[in-house]
């Protein structure tokens, strides 16, 4: 079956935004649901997984238990038994694949590919505020990352991403100068600009950072989006995954 990850010219590392589509799952679900929190078939869900696995010559897609935190796991060998509570993995072993899954939320993949050094953290806007990119910068170079580079998937955009005021004051608390990430809406709504302000958190930490430009929500074709499965009253949504994985020795 064929995947249709979105690749970015930043990384030499294997790795993949991988869509929607390409998966055997069905429904709501249809496509390459990889999120075994979803409610989706279990068999289904495996096999999605299996083909991201292979489709980056992994045996195995390692994933977390994402609670919207700024802990990050280092990984020295594949996850086996309960899913850690954390919201990024890096490691420098080759072979091991770190998978994150979202929804609306930002994947952030990244590498030193001279030093042998990748992660992936899932950002949405509590993870973010929090710092879960500085973390995974940080974690990468404890493993003795030094030129780090990271690219932010395929996420909620500003103009689907409306949002209260006490939304904006848990930024504004934080920083200020975090009001330039905020656009009026209607009434008392705004909309937040969730990639910009990763992108301003990951070259602050020194990364060299870019987006791909994809917005979650403005494409259901390619993607599954908790905020519009919610608009449209669904049940459930499915879960987009991103991975990186060093080549094997």
């Amino acid at each position: 079956m064929t995947l249709t990850p979105i690749r970015a010219d930043n990384l030499i590392t294997p790795h993949g935004f991988f869509t929607r589509q390409g998966g055997v799952s069905t429904g709501i679900y249809e496509g390459l649901n990889c999120g075994p929190g979803s409610s989706d078939d279990a068999g289904h869900v495996a096999q999605n997984r299996a083909l991201v696995a292979a489709a980056l010559s992994a045996e195995s897609l390692n994933s977390l238990n994402q609670v919207h935190s700024p802990d990050v796991v280092t990984l020295t060998e594949p996850i086996t038994g309960n899913r850690p509570r954390a919201d990024a993995m890096v490691t420098d072993v080759p072979g091991i694949a770190l998978g994150v899954l979202t929804a609306d939320c930002a994947p952030v993949l990244f590498e030193d590919s001279a030093a042998g050094v990748i992660g992936a953290a899932h950002a949405g806007w509590r993870g973010a505020l929090a710092g879960v990119t500085d973390a995974t910068v940080a974690a990468m170079r404890a493993l003795g990352a030094t030129n780090i580079s990271a690219i932010i998937g395929p996420t909620i955009s500003q103009r689907a991403y409306e949002v209260g005021p006490e939304f904006m004051d848990e930024f504004m608390a934080e920083d200020p100068d975090t009001s330039r990430f905020f656009a009026g809406g209607t009434e008392d709504r705004m909309q937040f600009d969730l990639p910009s302000y990763l992108l301003s958190r990951l070259r602050a930490a020194g990364a060299e950072a870019d987006w791909t430009g994809h917005c979650t929500y403005s494409d259901p074709a390619r993607f599954y989006s908790y905020r519009r499965s919610c608009h449209r009253s669904e049940a459930d949504y499915g879960r987009l995954v991103a991975a990186i994985c060093l080549k094997g020795v």
